[in-house]
């Protein structure tokens, strides 16, 4: 029974050995990335696995990340209005976005969301894409953690990197350049619209050839742009500029 006990023992400290290097790796990963570049996340990999998969005569990722600097204000004005209004006010998690989720998605149908852009960049950041209650477990603990070490600049200016917004094309910078043959800091307001419009399926909706659903769709973001108050509703997070 001595030795049982023993063994026993030994185990737990086994687990608790590695729950404690798993902690410490996340904390030094959320911190890497707190001031460096993530060079591609997993979905990136994941999208252009199948494009080869697919035989595309273009299979490369467009992705080229850009400080928040180099962006139009309106670009995360027009994600705020579209995606998490309550972006600058919460603390990584709407929950009354989350129970509303929760509550459509049991009366059957398509599957709708309640994530924050938090959430979001947690998950395409750290984690693999899919709906199972252990993957959404390890997003909230990494939506606490950037929500903590990064602040909501950063976690903006990741945001708009990482988001796919065309098929292949990753962030603000490479759907500018791609969709409008400028920079991500020469974007106006209808045109951060449009990118914001195709976010919630970049593969089936068109920032180059929208469809009547995705210009209404901009209509609307830029409607609530303008009525959060234009780009003084997110000063907090915007770079302040040196003055002369």
């Amino acid at each position: 029974m001595a030795k049982k006990r023993l063994g026993w023992k030994a185990v737990w400290l086994l687990f608790l050995k590695l729950m404690l290097s798993l902690f410490l790796i996340s904390i030094v990963w959320v911190l890497l990335y707190r001031w460096v570049a993530p060079p591609a996340t997993l979905h990136m990999v994941q999208r252009r696995a199948e494009a080869g998969t697919a035989e595309k005569e273009n299979p490369e990722i467009s992705y080229t990340f850009v400080s928040l600097e180099e962006m139009s204000p309106q670009l995360p004005l027009a994600v705020v209005a579209s995606e998490d209004q309550l972006f600058l006010q919460h603390s990584g998690f709407d929950f009354n976005a989350i129970w509303d989720a929760f509550k459509r998605n049991n009366k059957g149908g398509n599957i709708r969301g309640g994530s924050t852009i938090s959430q979001q960049v947690a998950k395409n950041v750290f984690l693999w894409h899919g709906r199972s209650y252990f993957r959404k477990a390890v997003e909230a603990y990494f939506t606490v953690l950037i929500e903590v070490l990064w602040g909501k600049e950063r976690i903006m200016e990741v945001y708009l990197n990482i988001a796919e917004m065309g098929d292949g094309v990753f962030g603000v910078e490479a759907a500018s350049q791609k969709f409008f043959n400028k920079p991500a800091s020469e974007v106006g307001r209808q045109q951060a619209a449009l990118l914001a419009a195709v976010l919630p399926n970049p593969i089936r909706y068109s920032a180059n050839k929208p469809s009547s659903y995705v210009r209404t769709r901009r209509g609307r973001i830029a409607q609530a742009m303008r009525r959060l108050g234009g780009t003084t509703y997110i000063d907090k997070i915007l770079p302040q500029k040196d003055e002369k």
